[in-house]
């Protein structure tokens, strides 16, 4: 059976205790979550010469995820991100014919949950019986401005076949937005340099398109002809004006978990990342905004990728656009898979 294995680091700022846990399968890959921001710490996929590829970005130690240095240029690495992921326009949405006005760290959108969003909390660790990891957090109602006592759960799974997942769970007491998603940044070449030489692939032939603040208007737009065409294996490096960066979500042309969303390789390491969601779209972000850090190696603008699985972003402000609403009675839930193979 696959293990998980737990280690104490101490205690947050606000009391709670911190651990960091380590799922393993047969084939001794390991996949690695600290309950602080049920953050993905890890994912060592374990060679045939014995050695691993670690390929998300991040921190050995979780403490260093609250350190002053890595607040102040934040990227969210490997991090839960909840109640909503990516942009709601003008930090505010109307349910019902209320209208909500969000925290945010900007005045003209509120960002991945607001100013201390799923990312910044202490979860609380449920279970890890029969080799899956269960968290849970309980938003308060008001919480960032977003209405509703909201009861959360990610639930982690590693299997035999290289398959490492996450699933949500959530009900709430009052209609609410939620659009949860997971942000770790890969980079297949065991987190080593830029993504300049991975190839990437979206099954999407649309994306959204987007104001000046990257917030979705509820137009789609077709990828033929532009830079931001990922429907065949694209190298990053290779794309028109690179340095530019990407930041764009792509409407899926076949939704449901049994078709594959998005792909990557890396010719160096001989491996491969399929992503099959849940979810209707995949937000890619190359990390053209991420700082110059000391984690687990030497990070920098165009270390990572990030392939965000979600509803459409801005989604509560689009009527166009899939439903985000969770109502009382109602569960919402997600799931997305990491399937790895390598040579």
């Amino acid at each position: 059976m696959n293990s998980i294995t737990t280690q104490s680091f101490g205690q947050h700022a606000n009391g709670k205790d911190v651990y960091l846990l380590t799922l393993t399968n047969q084939q001794g890959t390991e996949a690695k979550i600290t309950n602080y921001g049920a953050i993905i710490t890890a994912i060592k996929l374990r060679k045939s010469d014995g050695t691993f590829n670690d390929i998300v970005l991040g921190f050995d130690d979780p403490i260093q995820y609250w350190g002053e240095e890595y607040l102040q240029n934040y990227p969210y690495y490997g991090a839960a991100i909840g109640r909503y992921g990516n942009r709601i326009n003008r930090a505010s949405f109307t349910i019902d014919e209320k209208e909500y006005k969000l925290q945010g760290q900007h005045p003209d959108y509120q960002l991945h949950g607001g100013l201390e969003g799923f990312d910044k909390k202490v979860w609380d660790v449920v279970s890890t019986a029969n080799g899956r990891l269960v968290l849970q957090y309980i938003s308060a109602d008001g919480e960032e401005g977003f209405p509703g006592e909201l009861k959360v759960q990610i639930a982690f799974e590693l299997n035999d076949n290289n398959e490492f997942s996450y699933e949500y769970t959530a009900e709430t007491d009052k209609a609410t937005a939620v659009n949860l998603t997971h942000h770790s940044y890969f980079n297949l070449n065991n987190g080593e340099g830029r993504i300049d030489n991975q190839h990437l692939k979206i099954h999407a032939s649309k994306y959204l398109e987007q104001d000046a603040n990257y917030c979705t208007t509820g137009k789609l737009l077709d990828v033929k002809g532009t830079r931001n065409d990922f429907s065949e294996y694209n190298q990053t490096g290779k794309i028109e004006n690179p340095e530019n960066g990407i930041d764009i979500s792509y409407p899926l042309d076949r939704p449901g978990i049994e078709n594959i969303a998005a792909e990557a390789y890396c010719d160096e390491q001989d491996v491969k990342l399929e992503v099959y969601t849940t979810e209707p779209l995949v937000h890619l972000y190359n990390a053209y905004g991420s700082p110059t850090i000391k984690g687990k190696k030497q990070y920098t603008p165009f270390s990572a990728f990030c392939f965000e699985t979600q509803v459409h972003p801005n989604a509560i402000n689009v009527p166009s656009f899939p439903n985000t609403i969770l109502r009382p009675g109602e569960v919402y839930k997600t799931k997305t898979i990491y399937k790895l193979t390598t040579k």
